[in-house]
């Protein structure tokens, strides 16, 4: 008991220390030009909220073509990818090893290198996956002059990425070390998943003087459950079926982008399996041959 109370303890303690550096990393971009609402903004999760399937992924996927690593490594991120699609659920350990190894990838690496490669690879494979119904959401709270923020467990830099080419406000990611420009292969605290999340937006609140019961946030995981309690307004975007129950007990609105997923579940839902099994293997054999 004493060693769980412990481990409890630290993990705790790592998710203040990873949502307090999240927040002291985000970027904030120049205001809209509309009357400004300072005390209220709105904080997306990215994977299966605003972007299809994981961003960390489809950030994969770009470094594998880049020789990063190889096509075995590549099919490891596949199959998680081909799991969190079929599921619709974010499984934090799958997302935790994921990072883990993507951080052991580009250890030594210069951040300005990842960044530039970075940036090609949301223009090339992430912008087409970007759900419109969610951006559209975005967009509702920028005209109301309101900062918008993505908070996710993606690495920063890229979440920034992301946020600066959806033109909102800034991102809220996971942090990793840096020491004389280049990646050390460890984080600072750990992913910003599940409590961290809400550290983040409890820290980004205290510095930007937000009215927390005036903002919304918005995610797909019922992991995100700490920062949707957190802010006055939440919502479930495609969500699994876990928060789709929480949602529906606590009141907070629902809204379901995922219209393939519809029309499979009531209609051919086996053919809609194989259909998403066949593409995720016929893409990896694809980019096995292409990095061969």
């Amino acid at each position: 008991m004493i060693t769980l109370t412990k481990r409890r303890r630290r993990k705790d303690a790592l998710a203040v220390v990873a949502g307090a550096a999240s927040a002291a990393a985000a970027e904030v971009e120049a205001p809209a030009q509309v009357a400004p609402d300072l005390s209220a903004a709105a904080f997306f999760d990215v994977d299966n909220t605003m972007m299809m399937g994981a961003s960390i992924y489809h950030f994969a996927r770009g470094l594998a073509a880049r020789k990063y690593f190889s096509s075995r490594d590549l099919f490891g991120f596949a199959v998680q990818q081909m799991r969190f699609r079929m599921s619709g659920v974010e499984d934090a350990a799958n997302m935790v090893t994921a990072r883990q190894a993507a951080l052991a990838f580009v250890a030594g690496r210069d951040v300005t290198e990842i960044v530039g490669h970075a940036e090609e690879i949301y223009d090339e494979v992430m912008a087409k996956r970007i759900w419109s119904g969610t951006r559209a959401l975005a967009q509702m709270h920028l005209d109301a002059g309101q900062r918008v923020w993505l908070v996710t467990a993606t690495p920063v830099e890229l979440a920034s990425i992301i946020a600066h080419r959806l033109g909102l406000t800034g991102a809220l990611g996971t942090v990793s070390e840096v020491v004389d420009g280049k990646y050390t292969g460890r984080l600072v605290g750990e992913p910003l998943h599940g409590p961290a999340k809400a550290e983040a937006v409890l820290s980004l609140a205290r510095r930007e003087g937000l009215e927390l019961p005036r903002c919304t946030a918005y995610s797909d995981s019922v992991n995100d459950v700490p920062m949707l309690s957190t802010v006055g307004t939440g919502v479930a975007i495609n969500p699994d079926s876990a928060l789709r129950r929480e949602a529906r007990e606590r009141g907070w609105q629902v809204r379901d982008y995922r219209t393939a997923r519809k029309a499979a579940k009531v209609g051919a839902p086996a053919v809609a399996a194989a259909g998403v099994i066949a593409g995720g293997v016929a893409g990896t054999l694809a980019m096995r041959r292409k990095i061969a």
